[in-house]
């Protein structure tokens, strides 16, 4: 039994390690900002840096854990979808009429985002009442 054990975790480790070879989600690019939205109030700029940036800008802090195979994984599927649906970084003609941009206030209100799985991990992404409206109101 203690070697059925040891044989079960020693082929953990070594796929543990294996998938650290897998590139996908190591490179943590922020490419430039194109256009900053025009924010009605320097507070609702606030709010979204600290709830929304992350995943929803070219201004990503990547946390050290985002290097590690499964999480890094994902993470950069977070980013990469993230922006792809609202890139507060790239407010261009495009960006501002593209599919998350009219669902901001509803999904800030359902409390869809930020998702729970990431205030989890970063609490001060969690908004109050008061700091959703004021987000809300002060969108571009």
């Amino acid at each position: 039994m203690k070697r059925l054990i040891l044989s079960v975790l020693i082929g953990a480790l070594a796929v543990f390690l294996l998938i650290q070879l897998v590139p996908y989600g190591r490179q943590h690019t922020n490419p430039p900002v194109i256009q900053d939205p025009n924010w009605a109030t320097p507070e609702a700029h606030q709010l979204a840096q600290r709830a929304c940036y992350d995943c929803h800008s070219n201004e990503t802090v990547w946390p050290w854990y985002s290097n590690i195979a499964p999480i890094s994984w994902l993470i950069a599927h977070d980013v990469d979808e993230g922006r792809q649906v609202l890139n507060f970084s790239d407010w261009t003609g495009s960006s501002r009429s593209g599919e998350g941009r009219g669902e901001i206030p509803e999904v800030i209100q359902e409390n869809q985002m930020p998702p729970p799985y990431y205030v989890l991990l970063h609490p001060t992404a969690r908004l109050t009442s008061q700091e959703k409206q004021t987000l809300i109101t002060g969108l571009p």
